[in-house]
């Protein structure tokens, strides 16, 4: 993209050719719309209502459409969603400061799953997303691995959790770099941030209500955790707040994790698919009422917008058809002989192929 190799290959159709490789595409390539003929309109409609909680067994009502035909709607438009967020979150642009990662216990068809969510506390940004079988450290490695993604190297950041055993090792083995010790021959060793901090907020309920809060840091002095805090508008004292209200917002949102439903999920790639078209639409497409109050920035904004990453609010539409840059093009080797002789690559003398021509013999050297 960028380089001047695009030509018209059919203006009817809207097809475009590619000089270097000489492969032709749609001017839908790279969007969610590649492929499909049902309106535009249409789409964006049915993926809007997906994206607010509608159940998939109202749309089929509402439309008359098939319920396997939404299903791949939905998961198109979440892989969608996926490309974006690599494409525009995870590019290690963002000074995190604040973090907060939680995990939700998804009750589904026959399945019981496990989706881990981390969010930027000073813009609400919604960071990263990992649905699993199973609540074990290799859960945790990757929903940090995703948050060391999109932060910026060597930051001071306080990270908050719940009180996982699995968490602080997984953020230490994130959030580390290769330093080199000694001068001359040997290899670097990976070392953990110096200002990174890890606090652990553990709540006890009776009867549905908390009656006590344990807040202890695994990591780094509590006086820059509360500096770090201040900064970021996260309150004054360590808590988890933020994540839990976006874990409420992802099940009012995603309709597969409603607690008491008839549409319960019954695939892990289907749950992922959609926790990706609510994280999407969420950071670029729904105004935030608290980041819109006067307090803040006093006008309608976005995660993404008070993050820096965009300066207006998306559509539905427009993310959809966002355009994602492809991976560069590699031309492959070429096999066999060379086609022409030059001086620096001389070919070798073929011998000659004799045959039999009306009874005469015949020689033709190539």
């Amino acid at each position: 993209m960028g380089e001047g190799n695009i030509r018209i290959h059919c203006r009817k159709r809207e097809r475009y050719r590619c000089r270097a490789c000489g492969q032709t595409f749609s001017a839908r390539r790279g969007t969610m719309l590649e492929g499909l003929r049902k309106p535009t309109e249409l789409i964006v409609i049915v993926v809007t209502l997906l994206a607010y909680g509608c159940p998939i067994q109202a749309i089929v009502h509402a439309y008359g459409l098939d319920e396997r035909t939404i299903a791949s709607w939905r998961d198109r438009a979440g892989a969608h969603c996926q490309r974006v967020h690599h494409a525009i979150v995870e590019t290690g642009a963002l000074d995190l400061t604040h973090v907060q990662a939680d995990e939700i216990r998804v009750k589904g068809r026959s399945i019981i799953a496990w989706m881990g969510l981390a969010m930027m506390v000073s813009s609400r940004l919604w960071l990263a997303g990992v649905v699993s079988p199973t609540r074990d450290r290799s859960l945790a490695d990757c929903l940090l691995q995703q948050v060391r993604a999109c932060s910026q190297a060597m930051r001071a950041i306080l990270i908050c959790t719940d009180g996982w055993a699995a968490y602080p090792g997984s953020i230490q083995r994130a959030f580390r770099e290769k330093v080199k010790k000694t001068t001359g021959r040997g290899r670097a060793c990976l070392q953990v941030w110096s200002e990174l901090c890890i606090a652990t907020v553990i709540k006890r309920t009776e009867k549905r209500r908390v009656v006590e809060v344990t807040r202890t840091m695994t990591r780094g002095a509590l006086e820059q955790a509360e500096r770090l805090l201040q900064v970021s508008g996260g309150g004054t004292v360590l808590n988890t707040a933020f994540i839990e209200r976006l874990n409420g917002t992802m099940r009012e949102r995603l309709a597969a994790l409603t607690r008491k439903c008839r549409h319960a999920a019954c695939r892990l790639d289907g749950l992922e698919r959609g926790m990706y078209l609510i994280g999407c639409t969420y950071n670029f497409c729904w105004p935030h009422h608290e980041l819109s109050k006067p307090t803040h920035l006093g006008s309608a904004c976005t995660p993404a917008m008070a993050s820096g990453l965009t300066t207006h609010i998306w559509s539905v539409s427009e993310l959809l058809t966002y355009k994602v840059a492809p991976t560069a093009w590699i031309e492959p080797k070429r096999r066999g002989r060379p086609r022409k002789r030059s001086p620096t690559n001389p070919v070798t003398p073929q011998r000659p192929r004799v045959f039999l021509r009306k009874g005469v013999l015949c020689s033709v050297t190539s």
